[in-house]
């Protein structure tokens, strides 16, 4: 009976494990089960869906852009800011190194003759002399009339001495090597060098043929750019308005349209090459003028700033937007600026029309200051300090250099002109010397 009792007990142990066991197995199944059905669907995804690229790898065009937020590794650099124009940060660089006497004498272009204090008539040659001014008065620029140009292999010697000799000392600063090279009456180089020459741009304002005007511009870069000159004083940007104006035939016409087209064919022309500066000149529009700048005490033009805005600025415009580097601002009063001041002194004309009202960021110089309108009115030193305060980056030709420099260098000293002024404008001229290989 004991017996009995014993085996039934293992018996039911043994089925209880039983049990336990099937109930276990049945789990496991059921979970297997699971997971398979979780995997095939998975591996039906996978095929619909592109794998990641390596990381060395690149996302292909197509893939979406969800993808492209799993990959960052594969993203593409963050865009960055273009780097400032390395002509300005050279200028910068330069500028530097400079005293205010440097920077001062960067705005002054003159003749060679003024340069040495006229202890020569007549400068043929860049001598010891001129060599010793450049050092102490290191001016911007010299410009060359005809009488400077004696033969091509004189002019050439004459240029090449006075660059090499500047880009030794000061700061290795090149000058502006200028000349009135307009084609037809006022023609320097080819008067007196035998370069190719030109008819009166009148002749051309008939034709109205732009592309004529264009290679006109582009022969007479290549003719001055040979001997050494960067800096033309051309082309005449005024509209024939009034018929006893001192200019004439150097206009190209009557009509302002036609005016603009042959300018900015000109302009084109003059600096396609890279090596010469085209200048607007005169600023704000010699062309209703009556009477002469370089003889008469004054010269009054009485018009309309409407007047101005629609007929002689059409010129300047044109040529602006095609990229001249220089503008000239002539002498002649006009009455809408209201302040009874020779244009080149008048900041009316120079930073309201001129550099605001028609953008022009380039460099602004005056006309002539040894001209009559000028020197019988204001000293050297007056005419200059006005034009600086005007807004003009240079005083081309003062009568007399020394006073022209020493008032300025006074006035920034008396904080009658700031220095941030001086350096507004060095950094401009610095800036396009340096596009011109001359830093």
């Amino acid at each position: 009976m004991a017996k009995s009792k014993k085996k039934k007990k293992k018996q039911t142990r043994e089925l209880v494990i039983l049990i336990v066991l099937i109930f276990i197995s049945a789990g496991l199944i059921t979970a297997m089960f699971t997971l398979y059905q979780q995997r095939k669907k998975l591996a039906g995804q996978s095929a619909a869906v592109p794998i990641p690229p390596r990381p060395e790898e690149t996302v292909p065009e197509t893939a979406p852009e969800e993808l492209v937020e799993q990959a960052p590794e594969t993203m593409p650099e963050p865009v960055t800011e273009a780097p400032a124009d390395e002509n300005l940060l050279r200028a910068e660089q330069v500028m530097q190194e400079m005293t205010l006497e440097d920077k001062i004498y960067q705005m002054f272009i003159v003749t060679p003759e003024t340069l040495v204090n006229h202890a020569v008539t007549t400068v043929i040659q860049t001598g010891n002399m001129t060599k010793q001014a450049l050092e102490e008065k290191p001016v911007g620029g010299i410009i060359y009339f005809s009488q400077n140009l004696e033969s091509e292999a004189q002019t050439t010697q004459m240029i090449a001495d006075a660059q090499t000799h500047v880009q030794s000392v000061n700061h290795h600063i090149g000058l502006w090597i200028a000349v009135d090279e307009e084609g037809g009456t006022v023609a320097r180089v080819a008067d007196n060098l035998g370069t190719t020459a030109y008819e009166d741009m009148a002749a051309y304002g008939d034709r109205n043929q732009k592309d004529e005007v264009f290679m006109m511009g582009t022969d007479i870069a290549e003719d001055i750019a040979g001997f050494g000159f960067n800096l033309d004083f051309a082309p005449v940007a005024d509209v024939y308005i009034d018929p006893n104006n001192e200019l004439q035939d150097r206009i190209f016409s009557d009509d302002p349209a036609v005016v603009s087209d042959l300018v900015t064919a000109m302009v084109q022309g003059l600096q396609n090459s890279g090596q010469v500066s085209a200048t607007l000149k005169h600023f704000p529009g010699l062309g209703a003028e009556n009477g002469n700048t370089h003889e008469d005490a004054s010269a009054y033009i009485d018009r309309t700033y409407e007047e101005l805005d629609t007929v002689d600025f059409v010129p300047f415009r044109g040529g602006i937007e095609a990229g001249a580097d220089f503008v000239m601002v002539g002498h002649q009063i006009m009455s809408c600026a209201e302040d009874d001041l020779p244009s080149d002194l008048s900041k009316t004309v120079i930073t309201d029309w001129l550099r605001t009202n028609l953008n022009f960021s380039g460099i602004v110089i005056t006309d002539a200051h040894n001209m009559n309108t000028i020197t019988e009115n204001y000293s050297s030193g007056e005419a200059a300090l006005l034009a600086f305060q005007a807004g003009a980056d240079i005083v081309l030709m003062p009568d007399d250099l020394d006073d022209a420099f020493q008032t300025v260098y006074q006035a920034v000293g008396s904080g009658e002109l700031s220095e941030e002024r001086i350096d507004e404008s060095v950094r401009r001229i610095l800036t396009a010397k340096a596009k011109h290989n001359l830093l």
